[in-house]
């Protein structure tokens, strides 16, 4: 009994210090989706300083645009990375990226009933007077306090979720994001960290995941060439949006864009596998290096 009342007592001690760490990183690095890459970065003991700061940009929903939860980006990437550490097979590191990344949205979706940051904030960051509202209404608060009750949540999914999805992983499973960040150059463990990114997130169908892919990598890029600043993530003058709604004529819906909305790994793959948006992947990666 007292083994017990200790164990819970030291969990739930642990569950305080990752609150007020959520609180205190998402007020020093700036953005939700930096907070949480950094976070679980750091639990699973591999940080990565400059892959953390470019995934920026999907603070306030992919460039503002007000779809998912910067908080899930993050996190999905950092499992990404770990997913690849555990299994040692991209190809079923893929699946595990994508199965623990429905986990972790599941748990969130349970703190907020829904994945859209434009849902959860009720801010339209792109904008100008509806985020000036946001500020000085003091509703910012809101989000600091969601990253530091969700953030033991997050971990534990993360952890529960690589553990039980950890066998019978499909040998080879696709992401359409990691397909994207190959073609710009990105190393192994950069393809895992966005695999998680299929199908709109987690083959939810939200906003895309290629898309989202793109901007992390091309900000990865413009801050190793540009060491002494950020790359900045103006949704009005991004020429990887810019290009990627020239070729869905402005749709950012990942179930619109394919015409479907997969339901498993074996779906998203074939539908990878068999050409599914080849064009569209093709104009994000070559954003890499534009004309």
């Amino acid at each position: 009994m007292l083994g017990f009342l200790y164990f819970n007592q030291m969990k739930a001690i642990k569950s305080e210090r990752v609150k007020l760490k959520a609180k205190r990183t998402f007020i020093k690095k700036g953005t939700c989706s930096r907070t949480f890459f950094y976070i679980l970065d750091r639990e699973f003991g591999y940080p990565r300083d400059e892959e953390e700061t470019a995934i920026d940009p999907m603070a306030g929903g992919i460039l503002q645009q007000g779809y998912q939860c910067g908080m899930l980006w993050g996190a999905s990437m950092a499992v990404g990375a770990e997913a690849l550490r555990r299994t040692e097979d991209p190809g079923r590191a893929t699946g595990l990226a994508i199965l623990v990344t429905q986990d972790i949205m599941e748990s969130f979706v349970n703190r907020t009933s829904s994945i859209e940051c434009e849902d959860i904030t009720n801010c339209d960051f792109a904008n100008k007077k509806s985020f000036l509202k946001y500020m000085l209404s003091g509703k910012f608060v809101n989000c600091f306090k969601l990253a530091g009750k969700w953030a033991p949540e997050a971990l534990a999914a993360a952890y529960e979720g690589l553990e039980q999805n950890g066998t019978d992983l499909p040998q080879q499973s696709l992401s359409c994001a990691s397909e994207v960040v190959r073609l710009m150059g990105a190393s192994e463990e950069e393809v895992l960290m966005v695999a998680g990114f299929a199908g709109g997130l987690g083959l939810s169908g939200s906003g895309c995941g290629a898309l989202a892919a793109a901007i992390w990598m091309n900000a990865l890029i413009h801050n190793r060439k540009e060491t002494d600043k950020s790359a900045g993530f103006d949704p009005g003058t991004d020429l990887t949006l810019k290009a990627f709604y020239e070729e869905t004529d402005y749709e950012m819906q990942c179930d619109k864009i394919c015409g479907q909305r997969f339901e498993t790994l074996d779906q998203h793959t074939e539908f990878v596998k068999n050409g599914g948006c080849k064009k569209l992947i093709k104009v994000l990666a070559e954003t890499a290096n534009p004309a």
